[in-house]
């Protein structure tokens, strides 16, 4: 299975378009091949491992939590959102762009979107939080892909 962006190959940087410094709700577009057979839906978990500690304990925030996408989905148009909205770390049901805070170290964040194929759809209702979905793809992972891209404020 393979996640790609035309807006950002992996490891390479996030447009500003799809940040703070752009438009804070606008998610970039992403493609979705060669799907395991049996996948009845996908979940895509966007977040950033990268922040400090200072500015949240766990050092991770979830900009954007999406489930039951239909399994046959080939690709999210920019600013779109297939299937349910999960929470993010805001606490809103949406897309919130890449903000590093440029006071702290590291400057420059790294972004993983996650995207996991199930055998299943969640028994879950729209704005479930991350650890509600994450519970939920226990034992129906088939496949999981990430697509890492960074950003830096300037």
């Amino acid at each position: 299975m393979k996640l790609t962006s035309p807006a950002f190959e992996d490891g390479e940087l996030i447009p500003t378009k799809y940040t703070c410094d752009g438009d804070r709700f606008l998610s970039p577009p992403l493609y979705i091949e060669d799907a395991p057979e049996d996948t009845k839906s996908f979940v895509l978990i966007a977040d950033d491992p990268d922040v400090p500690a200072e500015v949240l304990p766990d050092k991770l925030f979830t900009h954007w939590v999406l489930f039951n996408i239909p399994a046959d989905t080939e690709g999210i148009p920019e600013g779109t959102h297939p299937g349910h909205l999960g929470m993010n770390t805001r606490g809103d049901a949406q897309y919130t762009g890449p903000c590093p805070p440029p006071e702290y170290d590291p400057a420059e964040h790294r972004y993983f979107f996650k995207l996991f194929a199930l055998d299943t759809m969640l028994d879950l209702p729209p704005g479930s939080s991350r650890e509600h979905i994450e519970d939920a793809l226990d034992g129906h992972v088939l496949e999981r892909v990430e697509l890492i891209g960074r950003y830096q404020r300037i």
